[in-house]
């Protein structure tokens, strides 16, 4: 197949998933439903992380804690308007090395606490924290409790659950302390074959037309940037609107609290029209 080739069939693949597009304008949602896009593990390496600062639109960047190149990226993410987010190392069941600022179950609820403290001033104008690996911490009510805890603390963060593992309770222990929270629904680039990351960028934008929203993680591999940088100018064709997770974020709380709303038999309205 030539290069022309593969591109072509790759946007096909894309805008054949618009075609329904009327039918959700009808139903009373957002004009286009909602995309978020995290690009993890950024800090170590400055030219592949700048690229990333530089993609089309509002991509998300995650940064590593305390690397060579955090507060830097941080920084040019920013200033060229895209949201930043803590990348926070936790264990893993497999025992890789986490890294700077990594969060184990040898820690004590107090270093957990200041732990995060540092990581987030070492990554300027962060938003909010997903996690890096942690396929053992995350499933750990206990710790994620002090972890959310932690968060509460450090003022308006919202949390992402990058769900490394089915058996995570980060998001659950999110909910139960009333943070800001999300989950991710696709890894772009477990394979790193250009093939393979449209695939799935087009599972992407098929889970968010049949949804309203979806979430993506991808990597600064150079297959991932080849491709983003070619896809991503088009998402409004391909019928889709990329915004930060922040704004994703705030979209799914809006659409429970109306869906509780329309839930609340006629009695319950009344009392609670009674109350205000």
């Amino acid at each position: 197949m030539t290069h022309f080739r593969f591109w072509r069939r790759a946007l096909f693949a894309l805008l054949a998933t618009t075609a329904s597009m009327g039918a959700w304008a009808q139903e009373g949602q957002p004009p286009l439903p909602l995309v978020s896009l995290i690009i993890d593990d950024l800090g170590d390496r400055l030219g592949d992380g700048l690229k990333v600062t530089a993609l089309p639109g509002p991509v998300t960047c995650a940064i590593l804690p305390k690397t060579t190149f955090s507060r830097r990226l941080a920084q040019a993410a920013h200033a060229n308007g895209k949201e930043v987010m803590l990348h926070q190392p936790m264990q893993a069941v497999n025992g890789k090395a986490m890294g700077p600022g990594g969060m184990g179950l040898h820690m004590t609820r107090q270093a957990m606490l200041e732990t995060l403290k540092a990581n987030l001033a070492s990554v300027p104008y962060a938003r909010g924290i997903n996690n890096h690996m942690g396929s053992l911490l995350t499933r750990h009510p206990g710790f994620m409790a002090w972890f959310m805890a932690a968060i509460q603390r450090q003022g308006e963060l919202y949390f992402v659950d990058s769900t490394t593992t089915a058996a995570s309770v980060a998001q659950r222990i999110a909910y139960e302390y009333q943070l800001p929270n999300t989950r991710r629904n696709i890894f772009l680039d477990n394979d790193r074959d250009e093939a393979q990351i449209i695939h799935q960028f087009v599972r992407l934008i098929q889970r968010a037309r049949s949804r309203g929203h979806a979430l993506a993680i991808g990597h600064p591999y150079p297959e991932t940037l080849h491709v983003l940088s070619r896809l991503l100018p088009y998402m409004e064709q391909f019928g889709v609107k990329l915004v930060p997770v922040s704004e994703l974020i705030a979209y799914k709380n809006s659409r429970r609290e109306q869906l509780w709303q329309a839930s609340l038999s006629p009695l319950h309205k009344g009392v609670k029209s009674l109350k205000r």
